[in-house]
């Protein structure tokens, strides 16, 4: 097999792997379907996946891909708890920082195990969100959780002090009660249906400055870490950069068998699978060169001194080997209002993204794009998803990673079973103490250099919903540029001038506090008011190309009961009664649609002899 570069697939530049005669790895029969119904030469790219979304790969391509995708995750799984380190008081405690990158690991492997069974049904991963970061900060900066001052000098904490540990299990009691009760809403919005009601007033000039301002408040965050070292910071990054750019069509052999030439070298596009890994191992690597050189200032006054390995390496050592997370491990959770209704903006935000990440998932697995049925009951899982964050107490909620989407295009393989593999590799991790214990000791400026790349991407993806719409409108231009300006400088203000808000009333005066200090909420209510009441055209505030893009032209039953039914039968076989259509979360048939077994039971007569071929097929190229 040859590797090819092909642009033709939803426009991602992505290899493609083909034949020697010029076929492609595979043709789903389900996948050429469907597209033969849309027309045009759609069919033939379809073709291109070597396994779609009900396909069942070999049992050892499903870890590698699995293990892959958990890879993949792990840039952003590891970032949330070493963001929240600081105000939850613990950036000098690196054990409690390895026990809660565990638990983010354990938790998201539940919630995607979760969504891919029950929820959406489609090849996506979960993990924590950006979305409840600011919100979250927010909170923590009230006056009263302010960290004290003695948390924040190294000599001074001792981390298993009864004192010290009140300090921070205090915070993110607070942060869980939040967090499980926010998630209420998002259970609610997604199994009552009410979400396709709420789609109908939310369109790109609310969703771009939302998710812009998700990022650009992390600014701080990135520069404190990142300037540590500057030149190991800028080191990282020209890492990620050289990979994920410059390199990303270069091919890398990579020993691999095959029956027929035995042991043989393999084209495989690795640095656009790892561009983060690879940079951040690389400039850890270094790191350590210098450490043992003692290149970098022994002096912990000395700037540069957080560059070196060996500040953070005590944390391996002390983290146990097996360590399982449980709810409520760092207490009963507390709630507050202002809690609440801070992370209700990240719930709501979160919610946004997802939709977009299911359509975008299904258009790269080989499926047709998932009905309302399928999209509410996703985002209800990612509901249960947050509520079950909250219980284990990672700090954050759960949402679709968009990063493990496009990683469907780079490896053309959208089997579910291959993201069932990689949430068990994520549950293990979790249990693994030292796993967690291990990324916790990553040096402080190589994690910076990995924030303002991250960041960067996600305030350019905000802005890229802007595609939709006629930015030559000087109505849609004022909308956008004063929700994000605004959604910066009130809460700037507001936390230097927050004594000018006070009511009088505490909870209240919590409430308001977290709100107008919350960027991504400021920005989409300004976002949300201003396009919906100032006059313009559905083409105009790009609600037409926006509906066109989630909107699937194909409607084949009998792929989409294949992929988006519940199941184990449920609602065909089993819990079938006349009611159970009218839930909003379950498939609406008709009283003359085909059973699920006798669907089944055509497409396996039809596909049998195609799986086979290409389970062949993919068995005798084996990457390692």
């Amino acid at each position: 097999m040859t590797p090819s570069s092909d642009k033709e697939l939803n426009g991602i530049d992505n290899p493609s792997f083909v034949d020697e005669d010029g076929s492609h790895y595979c043709s789903s029969p389900d996948r050429v379907a469907w597209h033969s119904e849309e027309g045009g030469d759609k069919g033939h790219r379809g073709s291109k996946l070597a396994y779609t979304v009900t396909d069942v790969p070999p049992w050892y391509l499903c870890i590698l891909l699995g293990i892959q995708h958990f890879l993949t995750a792990m840039g952003g799984l590891v970032a949330i708890p070493l963001i929240l380190s600081k105000d939850l008081c613990i950036q000098h405690d690196l054990l409690t920082q390895s026990h809660l990158i565990s638990t983010i690991f354990f938790v998201s492997g539940i919630c995607t195990l979760l969504q891919v069974l029950f929820g959406v049904r489609l090849p996506i991963i979960q993990g924590g969100t950006f979305a409840f970061l600011t919100p979250t900060l927010a909170m923590l900066s009230l006056p009263m959780w302010k960290c004290p001052a003695w948390t924040q000098n190294a000599t001074l904490v001792n981390a298993s002090s009864p004192e010290f540990i009140e300090v921070w299990q205090t915070r993110m009691r607070e942060v869980q009660g939040a967090i499980i009760v926010a998630s209420c809403f998002q259970i609610f919005v997604g199994f009552s249906g009410l979400l396709g009601f709420l789609m109908r007033f939310i369109g790109p000039l609310t969703i771009a400055p939302t998710i812009t301002l998700v990022a650009l408040p992390l600014f701080d965050s990135a520069g404190d870490k990142a300037g540590q070292h500057w030149g190991i910071a800028f080191m990282t990054i020209s890492f990620i950069v050289l990979f994920s750019q410059y390199l990303k069509d270069v091919p890398v052999l990579l020993p691999s068998y095959q029956r027929g030439k035995k042991c043989h070298f393999s084209p495989v596009y690795l640095f656009q699978i790892f561009p983060v890994l690879l940079g951040l191992s690389l400039s850890w690597l270094l790191c350590y060169v210098l450490t043992v050189t003692d290149v970098l200032p022994a002096n912990p006054k000395a700037y540069g001194h957080s560059a070196r390995t060996d500040t953070r390496g005590d944390v391996l050592s002390q983290a146990p080997w097996f360590r399982l997370p449980y709810p409520g491990q760092w207490g009963v959770p507390t709630v507050s209002l202002a809690g609440i209704f801070g992370i209700l903006a990240g719930v709501i935000s979160s919610m946004l993204e997802s939709v977009g990440d299911y359509y975008a998932c299904a258009r790269l697995a080989g499926a047709p794009p998932p009905p309302q049925h399928a999209v509410s009951r996703g985002i209800g899982v990612e509901g249960i998803g947050c509520l079950l964050a909250g219980a284990w107490g990672t700090g954050n909620g759960t949402t679709s990673y968009s990063e493990n989407v496009g990683a469907l295009g780079i490896t053309k393989v959208g089997s579910r079973a291959v993201i069932v593999a990689g949430a068990c590799a994520m549950l293990l991790s979790g249990v693994f103490g030292k796993v967690g214990a291990m990324l916790a000791s990553i040096p402080a400026p190589v994690i910076g250099g990995m924030f303002l790349v991250m960041f960067g991407v996600i305030a350019a993806v905000g802005v890229s919903n802007l595609q939709y719409t006629d930015m030559n409108s000087s109505r849609n231009i004022f909308i956008f540029g004063f929700s994000v300006f605004a959604g910066l400088t009130i809460p700037n203000w507001a936390s230097k001038n927050s004594t000018l808000l006070e009511t009088g009333i505490i909870q209240l005066d919590q409430v308001i506090q977290v709100l107008l200090t919350t960027g991504m909420f400021v920005g989409g209510l300004l976002g949300f008011i201003l396009d919906n009441t100032i006059p313009g055209t559905e083409e105009e505030r790009g609600l037409l190309a926006w509906k066109k893009s989630h909107k699937g032209e194909a409607d084949s039953s009998q792929l989409v009961s294949k992929v988006y039914d519940l199941p184990f039968g449920v609602g065909t076989k089993y819990c079938a009664a006349s009611w159970f259509r009218y839930l909003p979360t379950c498939p609406k048939r008709l009283p003359g649609d085909k059973g699920m077994d006798e669907l089944k039971a055509a497409g396996q007569e039809t596909g049998v002899k195609a799986s086979s071929e290409r389970d062949s097929q993919i068995a005798a190229d084996t990457r390692v």
